[in-house]
């Protein structure tokens, strides 16, 4: 007989009576275990898994594990929005059974109502008679995240478009750009217990409760070689007003990898390891190939991953120390590659380690972090106004 927590408990006797529903189980708490006993609760003839590609085989692990039997598929997500075939091959497929049942892991990979991937599991969620959507973190960004993994779910549950659901959720504020253009950013947000009114019959949300500590620690270092840093930091400053969002993020991707592996960056780490942590205990997260290759060379008993990687569907209860080398500016991203070693199952205190650099990209992260918002939006809110000595400062 599977023992459940109380959170899983809950989150069943509360789902299983609906044929649409949402479960934001933080990372850890059990969310896979619990979809697999909703599905066997439910009369489907099918069940579709849609998965990020990259954890497609620990399903197929978890799904043995628990002795799934109902017939079944997993396919990634990211196939259905890159291949016509495998998508009209499901499309075609589902309309052999009568009660499909549609899991959405992840569900944040449909969070952009107009791409490619997303329509067209809105598409394949018509044919469904059961629908689940699951994700430790909702939102990413705004609650604009929300739109489309609701209506995926049923338009019924929001019952307005789009548009209308941003006029109705955000407040907006227009900067003039170039004494021409008007741009239009989101500053707030409104009526959001209407919201959640519309939205929590069909939501279960459960935080971790572990009888383990969590602890986080900060660790300082000083970019001695910073001359690519400033070069890349000027050209973009100079040029920020024309230059494409991609163009960007692209410079901000240079300027980190430029100090990434920087003498005192490197330092700070070896100081880590040996004072702080055990090596065969720790995760250190990266964000280059290179920085991975050259740190896990360094450290082989360590395990050395980059976030794409290493921030979905592992479970790393073994370790107890996490380490972030490199820094993200994505919230979601981050609280998965947390909850890769606090989660069900883990025996002792986990800590984790940032290292905090002296260069102002590293605080706008900071602050995104923090904020749980958009780096690039906070840094062409200031350059609207070109205001190019407060970019030199906060870079």
């Amino acid at each position: 007989m599977t023992v459940l927590s109380a959170s899983q408990q809950q989150a069943i006797d509360k789902l299983e009576k609906l044929r649409v529903g949402a479960l934001f189980m933080e990372p850890g708490t059990g969310k896979t275990l619990t979809a697999i006993q909703l599905v066997e609760s439910s009369q489907a003839d099918f069940v579709l898994w849609i998965v990020p590609f990259q954890t497609k085989d620990n399903l197929k692990d978890e799904l043995t594990k628990w002795k799934f039997d109902k017939p079944h598929e997993i396919v990634g997500v990211e196939s259905i929005g890159a291949s016509d075939r495998i998508y009209m091959d499901l499309y075609n497929k589902l309309n052999k059974y009568k009660r499909v049942f549609i899991v959405v892991d992840e569900s944040l990979k449909i969070k952009n109502v107009y791409a490619k991937r997303t329509q067209r599991v809105i598409k394949l969620g018509q044919k469904a008679y059961y629908k689940l959507i699951l994700n430790g973190t909702p939102l990413s960004k705004n609650i604009l995240d929300l739109y489309s993994q609701m209506t995926f779910l049923s338009p019924k549950i929001l019952k307005m478009d789009k548009n209308a659901f941003m006029n109705k959720f955000c407040e907006y504020t227009k900067v003039q750009k170039n004494h021409a253009t008007i741009k239009t950013f989101i500053s707030g947000y409104a009526n959001l217990e209407y919201l959640y009114s519309l939205i929590e019959p069909y939501v279960f949300d459960a935080k971790l409760n572990l009888n383990v500590g969590s602890n986080e620690r900060r660790k300082d270092y000083w970019v001695y070689d910073d001359k690519l840093y400033q070069k890349l930091k000027d050209k973009l400053i100079e040029h920020i007003e024309e230059m494409s969002d991609v163009s960007v993020l692209g410079t901000f991707q240079e300027m980190q990898q430029s100090y990434s592996l920087d003498d005192d960056k490197l330092r700070a780490l070896d100081e880590l390891m040996k004072d702080e942590v055990e090596e065969d205990k720790t995760i250190i997260f990266v964000k280059f190939i290179a920085t991975r290759e050259e740190l896990q060379e360094r450290y082989p008993k360590a395990l050395v991953l980059t976030y794409g990687k290493g921030s979905l569907g592992l479970n790393l209860q073994a370790y107890k120390y996490t380490i972030f080398y490199d820094k993200i500016w994505n919230y979601a991203t981050l609280e998965q590659s947390k909850r890769r070693t606090y989660r069900m199952g883990q025996k002792e205190d986990v800590t984790y380690w940032y290292l905090d650099g002296d260069v102002g990209l590293e605080s706008m992260m900071n602050h995104n972090i923090a904020g749980k918002g958009s780096l690039l939006k906070s840094f062409k809110a200031a350059s609207q106004h070109k205001k190019k000595e407060q970019l030199k400062k906060l870079l």
